[in-house]
């Protein structure tokens, strides 16, 4: 009986399993009750925005957010504004997508809204990361310009309206670092 499996050619005529995707190892792994998106990436040997990606495709999770998290998924309620409007395909995309980003962020500060204002300079900086880390140099440069002017443009106001001018001028840019104050060991040595 066995021998009617093989063709005139000596191949095995069965029906070959399917390769199980990396996909529907996710799907089927999270609906089994494995819901933790690391362990689900180092089990398939995925990236966990993969596996979140794959997981909020499915409809299975919600609120999953990264670099290359689509924006027909509002993360917030400015996700509106930008979404389906941005791209780097070249550089006169690049720049009417800066000009749009520009737009609502001088919106926003007219509006006092600085949560707008984050989420538009959110959205440069994921198209900068998008755009340079898929060789658009020219298009992830327009990006990062107009960051870098926001940047330079803000004010730093400490809420006691005291001038810390003095205290964080040698730290470079002015900041001053967070944490407790280095202390000596018992040895003399400073510890931090």
């Amino acid at each position: 009986m066995e021998s009617n499996l093989i063709e005139a050619n000596g191949a095995d005529a069965r029906p070959r399993e399917r390769r199980t995707s990396k996909k529907e190892q996710i799907i089927s792994l999270f609906t089994s009750g494995m819901d933790n998106v690391e362990d689900l990436a180092m089990i398939t040997g995925s990236r966990p925005g993969y596996v979140a990606a794959v997981l909020q495709e499915a409809g299975l999770i919600s609120g999953y957010f990264d670099l290359y998290t689509t924006t027909s998924h509002p993360m917030n309620v400015y996700s509106r504004f930008f979404a389906g409007r941005l791209g780097f395909k070249d550089e006169e995309t690049a720049r009417q997508s800066v000009g749009l980003i520009d737009h609502f962020y001088r919106q926003f500060d007219l509006a006092g809204d600085r949560a707008g204002q984050h989420h538009a300079l959110v959205m440069a900086m994921t198209m900068f990361n998008r755009a340079r880390w898929t060789r658009k140099a020219t298009e992830a440069e327009i990006f990062r310009r107009w960051l870098v002017e926001r940047l330079q443009e803000a004010e730093f106001q400490p809420e006691t309206g005291e001038d810390l001018s003095d205290e964080t001028s040698a730290i470079p840019g002015g900041i001053e670092p967070s944490g407790p104050e280095p202390r000596a060991s018992p040895s003399g040595r400073q510890r931090g």
